[in-house]
């Protein structure tokens, strides 16, 4: 009987793209496209150019394309590590709704992009590649029923360098035992601890852990093309990736609806920069306060029931570091009452010391609720001080599958994070090529 990684390896090496459904496909290129915008973005931190410049220094003369300004080239693996540590840079790419420990957009596409360069691989297999490897990721994150990071796990940093294998080794044509063989070897470069949560400094190694997992992806392919080999019961067997890394499994979940349930649809975007726990609660506070015509000076008492991982995981009061402050729930929330979320230049140092928004967090109240209809949902209670009091439950924000961005919504995004560092007419221009992803004869990078 064939093991998941031998089901995953043939399902992926016999996906056609015809047979990709249009709201599918249409689902990978709005990931590329917010990807990519993220990568762009995420570049102008002196950690991604730590990252970038890493790159540099190690990878040699190569034609793959790290994202930024200056648009540089390096390997293949560097790349896909630099522009993996980019785009996790400012807490703005993509996930999956319900949450399963992954990060598809991250994961996926620097290995694709750098793939793509490699081979002169076209739009078509790049799409192909995005679905293939999407569709691993996510019934692999299903499977771990998302214990990891109870075990003290970053769950991203585990299950990215699996996709993203898939990921690489589709653009590069491997064979079925190939792909098989890439998730044996991927697995044992998963890594990624939440140390970085309760600790006083460097939680920007966070960012690391998905370029590492993009790189992974890059090694396991190529090794797995030149024949190294990886254990065929690397997922469910004993000591394999669920054994280990989690605290609960579901082994049926790896093969539930292959080929025909597309997991992709569930691809969801962050609305702001900052963890996803948040996303809901703050575009329902701003939701009340545009409504009821209130600010954060009105505020007397803030209450919030959310989930248990929100109390364990995201209740940090006096973040040292931008990192923390994003992955911080009540002081995103503090933040989002101050200041304008949906632009991602208000998450900047100055936030760390602003009085007003040190004191809102402080006072924001947090217990665990009950009945929520997600993890990323909560239910509000605002009193003001002139005596008036708002409740109302945050069950979803826009960039979930239910709530998806319209293409102007997409187009304006992108543009956003990309005009300032490639200019509003050339970042445009890439917009309308990654949109007809589909049409390039070649991946398009944005080179000016």
């Amino acid at each position: 009987m064939a093991t998941s990684s031998e089901v995953f390896g043939r399902f992926a090496a016999d996906l056609m793209y015809e047979s990709i459904p249009e709201a599918v496909r249409q689902r990978a290129v709005s990931c590329f496209i917010d990807t990519l915008g993220c990568a762009v973005y995420g570049a102008r931190f002196p950690w991604s150019a730590a990252t970038a410049g890493y790159a540099g220094l190690y990878g040699g003369s190569g034609q793959c394309t790290v994202f930024g300004r200056e648009m540089r080239r390096t390997s293949a693996p560097l790349a896909a590590f630099a522009n993996g540590a980019a785009i996790h840079a400012f807490e703005q790419d993509s996930l999956r709704y319900p949450g399963a420990g992954v990060h598809p957009g991250v994961a996926l596409v620097p290995p694709i992009v750098a793939a793509c360069e490699e081979t002169g691989a076209d739009g078509v297999r790049a799409i192909t590649a995005f679905v293939a490897a999407c569709e691993v990721l996510f019934r692999i994150g299903a499977a771990t029923c998302h214990s990891s990071e109870k075990l003290g796990f970053h769950a991203p940093g585990l299950t990215g360098p699996l996709g993203a294998a898939v990921a690489a080794g589709i653009v590069h044509g491997l064979s079925a035992q190939q792909l098989s063989d890439a998730l044996g070897i991927a697995a044992s470069m998963s890594a990624g601890l939440l140390a970085f949560t309760k600790s006083r400094r460097g939680a920007t190694v966070k960012r690391l852990h998905m370029g590492r997992a993009a790189e992974a992806g890059i090694v396991a392919a190529r090794l797995a093309a030149a024949g190294y080999e990886g254990p065929e019961t690397i997922l469910e067997g004993q000591f394999g990736f669920l054994e280990v890394y989690c605290e609960q499994s579901n082994n049926e979940a790896l093969g539930a609806g292959l080929g025909h349930e597309w997991e992709s649809m569930k691809i969801c975007m962050k609305r702001y920069p900052c963890h996803v726990t948040a996303q809901a609660t703050i575009q329902a506070l701003r939701g009340l306060m545009a409504q009821h015509g209130f600010g954060a000076k009105d505020v007397a008492r803030l209450a919030v029931a959310c989930h248990e991982k929100i109390l364990s995981h995201h209740d940090i009061r006096r973040p040292g570091d931008i990192m923390s402050a994003q992955y911080s729930f009540p002081f995103s929330i503090a933040l989002a009452m101050h200041r304008d979320p949906d632009d991602p230049g208000s998450f900047d140092e100055s936030a760390l010391s602003d009085a007003a928004i040190r004191q809102t967090c402080d006072a924001i109240e947090l217990r665990r609720g009950d009945g929520l209809r997600s993890a990323w949902g909560s239910t509000l209670a605002v009193s003001l001080h002139d005596g008036r009091k708002f409740e109302a439950e945050a069950s979803h924000f826009t960039g979930m599958p239910s709530h998806l961005f319209s293409e102007t919504e997409e187009r304006a995004r992108f543009l956003r994070r990309t005009e300032g560092s490639l200019g509003l007419s050339n970042a445009a221009a890439w917009y309308e090529k990654l949109a007809d992803l589909e049409g390039q004869a070649f991946f398009p990078v944005g080179r000016v």
